[in-house]
């Protein structure tokens, strides 16, 4: 991130100057479609993100520039001062949601920036949330607010102020990243713990291969999935498929129908798939990683059915180059792959990659090197 350019336009828009705030955005190495289902995620913060500069200006009024969009918002702090722009949204609502929690915020001044791509599924808004959150709790709040109070401020915004109902996944990897390290989230109990991730450190990279295909769902493939998943959960006597074994499915088989069972049988299998990396990180064995990460694609394309064929394509291709382990990433139909390479297949993966889908597509892939990084935090 240009912090040099965010810092120049804060002087030229605000006279003066301020602190600045930086929050990432993320990764999730395996755990797809398990939050719903009472599961395990399993995110990291990465190397690219959000920088904001604040500075309390003495009203009540918040005057913030966006950097990448070129354009400026002025709004209050009550609940009737929501800005028009819907990137003005997303800081109106976290000042928001920091006061309806009791604590303090007052005007500032704010311009901002990042180098989270757009549209690949790397939560740029929760880097966005997360930043003004940690910062509001910082200059006004003492730090008073908790890590994970942080990242539900996060998910409220989203909920309350830009008409998204996302999970807490992203703002919790946001606000709680840890460089070397992944974080294994319960999304039944909340609870969380970091594992040592550093690919680097064995001979491998993490690289992100971006489809730039985003396909039109018709009617709701997202909640057809869950309810398919609820109603099995209903039959084995569960709130959700937690748990959940295969010979218990199996045993259900025919009370249930085909699509059900598939569906459950990717959930019950991703639940296990999370655990198993998570024994693999401790114990160093990243191909172990790769195979489920690949177990996971294949499952999501052929028993969840949310894969698209240009993703099962880069897949194929990953796989033919001796790529350890790739899967999509992200809920579906579209959007891209996670892949975790050798450093010596690196470059040649990356030139097949590209051609081959170029082939068969008419456009290229977008490449996004990440590595895995700290979370929300003051800069200077």
């Amino acid at each position: 991130m240009d912090i040099q350019l965010i810092r120049e336009k804060f002087a030229e828009k605000f006279g003066t100057a301020g602190e600045l705030y930086t929050s990432p955005g993320r990764i999730n190495l395996i755990g797809e479609h398990t939050d719903y289902n009472g599961g395990f995620v399993f995110p990291g913060a990465i190397d690219k993100g959000m920088v904001a500069e604040i500075k309390p200006n003495g009203t009540d009024k918040i005057r913030a520039y966006s950097v990448d969009l070129q354009d400026y918002a002025e709004f209050g702090l009550n609940e009737e001062d929501k800005p028009e722009q819907s990137w003005a949204c997303y800081i109106f609502g976290v000042a928001r949601e920091v006061i309806k929690r009791g604590f303090k915020v007052e005007g500032f001044d704010t311009a901002f920036g990042g180098d989270v791509p757009l549209g690949a599924g790397l939560s740029s808004s929760a880097a966005l949330e997360s930043t003004f959150a940690f910062a509001l709790n910082h200059i006004y709040n003492e730090d008073k607010i908790e890590k994970f109070e942080l990242a539900r401020i996060g998910q409220s915004t989203e909920h309350n102020y830009c008409g998204v109902k996302c999970g807490i996944m992203d703002q919790f990897a946001s606000v709680h990243g840890k460089k070397g390290n992944l974080m294994r989230l319960d999304c039944l109990s909340s609870e969380y713990e970091y594992f040592p991730f550093d690919p680097e450190k064995y001979g491998y990279r993490l690289v992100l291969v971006d489809s730039v295909v985003k396909h039109e769902l018709v009617g709701s493939p997202y909640n057809k999935r869950r309810e398919s998943c609820e109603r099995v959960a209903g039959i084995l006597g569960q709130e959700t498929l937690r748990g959940a074994s295969m010979e218990q499915l199996d045993a259900i088989k025919d009370q249930i129908s085909e699509e059900d069972y598939m569906r459950a049988r990717y959930v019950i299998g991703e639940e296990k798939r999370v655990l198993d990396v998570c024994a693999a990180l401790e114990a160093g064995d990243l191909e172990t990683v790769g195979a489920r990460m690949y177990e996971t694609h294949w499952g999501m394309s052929k028993d969840y059915e949310v894969s698209c064929e240009e993703l099962d394509l880069l897949a194929t291709v990953a796989k033919e180059c001796g790529v350890t382990g790739s899967r999509i990433m992200g809920g579906g139909f579209g959007g891209c792959t996670i892949n975790l390479v050798k450093a010596e297949l690196y470059d040649a993966f990356i030139e097949k990659a590209k051609t081959a889908f170029a082939e068969k597509y008419g456009h290229e892939p977008i490449v996004i090197p990440v590595v895995i990084s700290d979370g929300a935090r003051k800069l200077a």
